[in-house]
C-alpha cells in the first residue's frame, strides 16, 4: 500500500502555482503599459496602483504557499512531493520578483 499525497503539499502547490502564474501576468501586463503609454506608466495612475496591489497581493499568495509546503514537508507518513514543489515555485517565483525590483532600481 502507497502513502498518500500530503494535503498541505497538494494545497501548496496549487497555491504556489496560481500565485506565479497571476504574478507573471501582472508582470507582463505591467511591461505592456509601460511601453504603450508615452513616457512610461506614472506611478500614481490607477492602472500602476492596481498592479502593484495585484502584486502584493501575489507575493502574500506565495508566502501562504511557503508554509504550507513547509507544513506539508513535514507531515510523517504523506508523500512529499507536492510540498517540495510548491516550495521551489514560491521561493523561485518571490525571488524573481525581488530580482526584478532590484534591476528596476539600478536602471
Amino acid at each position: 500500500m502507497h502513502t498518500p499525497h500530503s494535503g498541505m503539499g497538494i494545497a501548496a502547490f496549487i497555491t504556489a502555482l496560481c500565485g506565479a502564474v497571476l504574478m507573471l501576468g501582472l508582470i507582463v501586463i505591467a511591461g505592456i503599459i509601460e511601453t504603450t503609454t508615452p513616457g512610461g506608466m506614472e506611478e500614481t495612475s490607477m492602472s500602476a496602483i492596481l498592479v502593484g496591489l495585484g502584486l502584493m497581493c501575489t507575493a502574500l499568495m506565495q508566502l501562504v504557499a511557503f508554509g504550507l509546503g513547509v507544513a506539508g514537508a513535514v507531515q510523517a507518513d504523506r508523500r512529499r512531493v507536492f510540498a517540495i514543489l510548491g516550495l521551489v515555485i514560491s521561493i523561485g517565483s518571490i525571488l524573481g520578483v525581488v530580482l526584478l525590483m532590484i534591476i528596476g532600481s539600478l536602471s
